[in-house]
């Protein structure tokens, strides 16, 4: 397929609409130095408050901060920062479901290695298991990862809230770069009537009845709490900061937190699963759906072309071939007892959209 020639994003990807010189449409449209002053414009007022929102913060109980830990190199970093730079006290939290062994590594090094305290919370088993076989065999129409990542995350997102409820923490933070998760969900943080008013079960997962009552009930919905309940907030300090995807790979190595720059990669760190979303995504639409955010990072700047350049097809390489680690996606499949074929995209657009933001 042919790609951008300056962000690499695949011709077949909606929108891309190449041109004769091989720039994509958005690429086109892209003004450097309008985009960086947008962006540094937005990050001011997002920076101004996370700033005060730390201070305010720090000594508020045990702990200033819950930091939602994966042991991808955006959350170990963002840990680093807020209790060696900040000086904060701070509780890791990991939700333990899919993540490969070599972000353990990662978790285990960097927690040793800053001396914080580390809450992991493991759910059954059973529960992702059905879960993700559900979402598998009826995929909406942006396809498996768009549909289970939009399901999962506000699952361990809706963890990360209850253990700050528990714990009178005032502050979640995560480690998403700009860019994640959908911007219409977060831009920097999660509203406040998102928290605080808004019920989190996916609309097909409540009226499927496939799922009961006590299932259902692992979503975050703040109804259940007493009226007048504090929640916390639940932020992006990378949307604040200014963020260099490189520069976070480096770093984490540098400072000891991951053993070596493959520990830092996001190839390598990833869930398990998501190599079989990857593939499903690819067989069904011809790209790997992680490419326009790759894509828009390389824009602006953020990510190295050079490195995706090499990386992307390496990947998909991998995926289409189920070798190395594309190997996952067979594993996957066994462990769902699926076949390729049981892959289906079913429901319309929107059948699992999360809350949004208002």
């Amino acid at each position: 397929m042919a790609l951008c020639k300056n962000c690499l994003l695949p011709d077949i990807v909606p929108g891309a609409d190449l041109d004769e010189s091989g720039l994509c449409a958005h690429c086109r449209a892209y003004d450097p130095a309008r985009a960086e002053a947008d962006d540094r414009e937005a990050r001011r007022a997002y920076q101004a408050d996370l700033e005060q929102s730390l201070v305010a913060a720090r000594g508020s109980g045990r702990y200033d901060a819950l930091v939602c830990l994966s042991g991808g190199k955006d959350s170990l970093y963002l840990l680093y920062k807020l209790k060696v730079e900040y000086g904060l006290s701070v509780l890791a939290f990991t939700t333990d479901v899919n993540i490969p062994k070599l972000a353990w590594d990662n978790i285990r090094r960097c927690i040793a290695r800053l001396g914080v305290d580390h809450l992991v919370y493991r759910p059954p088993e059973a529960f992702y298991r059905k879960l993700f076989r559900y979402l598998l065999t009826h995929q909406e129409a942006r396809g498996a990862v768009y549909t289970v990542s939009y399901v999962y995350a506000p699952l361990f997102e809706g963890d990360a809230l209850t253990v700050a409820m528990e714990k009178g923490i005032p502050l979640v933070l995560a480690g998403y770069s700009p860019g994640q998760p959908e911007p219409e969900r977060m831009v920097y943080e999660f509203s406040r009537r998102l928290i605080g008013e808004t019920d989190w079960t996916p609309p097909e997962l409540a009226c499927c009845g496939e799922f009961d009552a006590q299932e259902l009930a692992r979503f975050w919905n703040p109804k259940r709490y007493p009226a007048g309940s504090r929640f916390p907030r639940y932020l992006a300090p990378f949307h604040a900061w200014d963020y260099n995807q490189e520069l976070v790979m480096r770093e984490v190595v540098r400072l000891g937190l991951v053993k070596t720059s493959r520990h830092a990669s996001p190839v390598f760190s990833n869930y398990p699963i998501n190599w079989l979303l990857m593939y499903s995504d690819l067989l069904h639409f011809g790209y790997n759906p992680y490419t326009p955010e790759f894509s828009a990072l390389i824009r602006a700047g953020k990510a190295s072309r050079t490195h995706w350049r090499i990386m992307t097809p390496l990947v998909n390489f991998m995926i289409r071939h189920k070798v190395l680690l594309g190997a996952e996606a067979s594993r996957s499949l066994r462990w769902l007892e699926l076949q390729p074929e049981d892959l289906r995209i079913t429901l319309p657009r929107g059948a699992y959209d999360p809350p949004v933001s208002v």
